[in-house]
């Protein structure tokens, strides 16, 4: 029975080729979108899941309430972790991590190892880093001790073993043994480096005391509690532990923190505080819902063309039912086509999807996968869906067949109910509500993209070329060497440009009262020439000037975010008030217009700015724009010259800001691309559709020629009902749009408007595609000879 069910499946499959490409393309391509959507969906929720640990590991932040604002934190104070794992036998360790920046030197190779951690012996305990070489226990127990992924090891040793080996690190030349070697950290981890660095090397080299301080934040601190211990009962004890331990240093510097701990796995996806790597939720959401559209057009693709064939096969079934073939059975058969039609499709949608991965992990920016076949159970489950799949789609049309009664249909009578078009035409709308909801949701990101990477920022970040001297003594002197380059327009030193991390302090500045309120701000360490070469407008005041000595020691400026934290009415009121920041006192002198110093998705904080050249190890290099190859040469040779043991490296400011925005630019690559993949499926069933129906009235189109109906008239008559469902589809589709693209950019602090020509676009986009997709098949019906069509009258 089995192998006359596949007979006569494959029979129909051939006899119908373009009914059963057009169905296969379209499951092809909707199960393709799919999984790769599942491969990604799955990667972003499986971050830090391959520790075995991860459901006892918890983040511990900090909420500092300050008398100016309450700030969340995703770190902690140094001293927090060390006291807790005393005070709390749940705890059963910790680990502290904090990123870092070294020059790393093995005779004549160097590196600038961007992607270095501090963290303490007890990481390879907390966490599932595999250690090939090393014990994991002591491998980062000294000061000075390396651990090395084998990446990055290779650099340095190729072959050779490392274990033991020395390195010097830093200009200062600090003697560094290799103690470990680690398996590369999985790409789905929020813990990313190459070379870890052990923390007592922080803590009792280079800021000795650093585990007393509970004023100093700056680590992330990971807790890894004991089996039974629950995060609620853990927490009710800090703020008796804050009392007991911080209470002092609390009412000192009038700032308390609350202590929270967030479940590890939760961290990537889920905390609104700053992390290691940070993913979105609702990306994933939004992703989860285009492969359930994608899929879902796909199948209703398939519902639509095997009901609209369903009068080629009804003396089919009338003649099986007359020779004793039972509903079930006949219903059986149908059900049989439509699996063996999606499992077609499974096979074609797995080898696609493998050729497919090489570019959609471009896309994404991840290694998310090495291919489908890596991981068979993902696809033993895609075999199972595609099953279900066929066993879903073909049921309706199984039974609209099986019910057809032999006499009516045997005696030629048969034609398509009521109820079958209604069902079609309902199909069509929801699938091109689908497109049409894509299409609006799709110009909204791209809009809110170009808004971002045009709008004006408040400083200037054209042809500017930074370079990091990582604190050489000799930075001053490379400055300076640059002041006879041609295609060098002007040089500044800072600790911080736009779109990179900058550290807070706390400070005191004198309020509209007179009072020295206490905040924790935004700092910047900068020279004389950082505000002018920025091109940072002044609100009030005068930026920093040679021409007055104070400068260096007793001046601020700040912007006019902070003016406002203040109480200040206007920014000329804070000029000449007193401050308090870090060891320093002084006046503000000026107040810079706010700049976005972080990204468009943070609203402009507070922000100071102090002259202090030992903290200032980025110089910005303002270029000529029509040498700039030669021009960064020129200032490459300089840098050799000046500081030959420093490896060379450079970054544009534009790309290095809108690097804060590459999340949001895969994002739209990433949506565009399967929206147009659901348009196209949609396409595909329209298409078919518009092909069935203009073979049903081949012969009401040669009675209209032969009455002298133009082509125009034809081609419109066969393509408004369709024209009428896009138009049905867009009433539907346009509020639920709004309602997700609004919800979606609440999620920017600074964001476009949803504008009604968004709509109308969408409206037109969509009624033009529909109309192409059809009127291919209208013209080409409406140009046939009507003899051909009226000769078997």
């Amino acid at each position: 029975m089995l192998r006359n069910y596949l007979k006569i499946a494959f029979r129909n499959l051939w006899k119908h080729k373009v009914f059963s490409f057009i169905n296969i393309m379209g499951l092809t391509v909707g199960m393709s979108a799919c999984f790769l959507i599942f491969l990604y969906v799955n990667f972003e929720l499986s971050y830090d899941a391959f520790n075995t640990k991860a459901d006892r590991i918890y983040r511990l932040v900090t909420d500092i309430k300050t008398p100016s604002e309450t700030i969340n934190a995703g770190i902690t104070s140094w001293a927090f972790a060390p006291n807790i794992k005393s005070d709390f036998p749940e705890v059963e360790a910790f680990t502290r991590v904090s990123s870092g920046s070294f020059l790393v030197r093995k005779g004549d190779i160097k590196f600038q190892e961007e992607k270095t951690l501090f963290a303490d012996s007890t990481l390879f305990q907390v966490f599932d880093f595999k250690l090939i070489k090393g014990d994991p226990k002591t491998a980062l127990k000294e000061q000075l001790s390396i651990v090395f992924t084998e990446k990055a090891a290779k650099k340095y040793f190729g072959d050779a073993d490392p274990i033991g080996q020395t390195l010097l690190l830093s200009g200062e030349g600090l003697p560094a043994k290799v103690t470990g070697v680690m398996k590369d950290i999985p790409e789905n981890s929020q813990i990313k480096g190459d070379m870890i660095l052990s923390m007592t090397t922080m803590t009792q080299r280079f800021n000795k005391g650093l585990d007393d301080q509970w004023g100093n934040f700056g680590a992330t601190t990971y807790l890894l509690l004991t089996p039974g211990a629950t995060k609620t009962a853990l927490e009710s004890k800090f703020p008796a532990f804050l009392e007991r331990r911080a209470g002092k240093t609390m009412k000192e510097s009038q700032m308390y923190y609350k202590l929270f701990l967030e479940p590890l796995r939760d961290v990537y996806l889920k905390s609104t505080r700053d992390a290691e790597e940070s993913g979105s939720m609702n990306n994933v959401y939004v992703f989860s819902v285009v492969a359930i559209f994608i899929l879902l057009i796909a199948c209703i693709n398939f519902v639509n063309l095997t009901t609209a064939r369903s009068v080629e096969r009804a003396k089919e079934v009338g003649i099986r039912k007359v020779v004793g073939a039972p509903k079930m059975l006949v219903a059986r058969q149908f059900i049989s086509e439509s699996i063996l039609l999606c499992l077609i499709a499974f096979v074609f949608a797995v080898v696609l999807s493998t050729a497919l991965i090489p570019l959609f992990n471009n896309l994404s920016g991840k290694i998310i996968s090495t291919g489908i076949l890596d991981n068979l159970p993902f696809v033993a489950g895609m075999f199972v869906a595609a099953v279900i799949i066929g066993i879903v789609a073909g049921i309706y049309p199984a039974l609209v067949l099986s019910s057809f009664e032999p006499v009516v249909v045997l005696k030629g009578r048969f034609t398509t109910s009521v109820k079958g078009i209604l069902l079609r035409k309902s199909l069509v709308t929801i699938q091109f509500a689908i497109s049409i909801a894509l299409i609006i949701a799709t110009i909204v990101v791209y809009i809110q993209m170009d808004f971002m990477r045009n709008r004006d920022l408040g400083f200037s970040k054209d042809q500017m070329m930074i370079v990091n001297s990582q604190g050489d003594p000799k930075k001053d002197a490379f400055k300076q060497s640059l002041a006879d380059l041609t295609g060098v327009k002007s040089t500044a030193t800072s600790s911080s440009v736009p779109g990179s991390g900058n550290p807070g302090a706390y400070s005191e500045i004198e309020n509209k009262s007179g009072d020295l309120q206490i905040a924790n701000l935004d700092l910047y360490f900068v020279d004389f020439d950082y505000i002018p070469q920025f091109g940072l407008k002044m609100a009030a005041g005068r930026p920093f000037s040679r021409d007055f000595g104070t400068d260096t020691t007793q001046a601020m400026v700040m912007n006019e975010a902070a003016v406002k934290l203040f109480g200040y009415s206007s920014p000329e009121e804070a000029i000449g008030r007193r401050f308090k920041q870090w060891g320093r006192e002084g006046k503000i002198v000026g107040v810079v217009k706010d700049f976005h110093f972080r990204s468009l998705q943070e609203t402009i904080k507070p922000l100071t700015m102090r002259i202090e050249p030992r903290g200032s190890e980025l110089v910005s290099i303002k270029i000529d724009g029509g040498n700039i190859k030669e021009t960064v040469a020129a200032v490459e040779q300089k840098w050799k010259t000046v500081m030959p043991n420093r490896p060379f490296s450079y970054y544009f400011m534009d790309e290095f800001f809108d690097r804060q925005y590459r999340s949001e630019e895969r994002f739209e690559k990433l949506f565009f691309n399967f929206a147009i993949l659901a348009i196209f499926i949609s396409c595909l069933g329209l298409l078919g559709l518009a092909s069935y129906s203009t073979m049903q009235r081949t012969k009401e189109i040669g009675v209209r020629k032969v009455m002298g109906a133009s082509t125009g008239s034809i081609v419109g008559l066969l393509s408004k009902d369709f024209l009428k469902l896009v138009l049905i589809a867009f009433v539907i589709a346009s509020p639920i749009a709004y309602y997700g693209m609004y919800r979606w950019l609440e999620n920017f602090a600074y964001k476009t408007d949803i504008y009604w020509w968004i709509f109308a676009v969408a409206a037109f986009l969509s009624a033009a595609i529909a109309f192409a997709t059809v009127s291919f098949q209208s013209i080409r019906a409406a140009l046939m000879n009507p003899v051909k069509s009226l000769r078997s009258e």
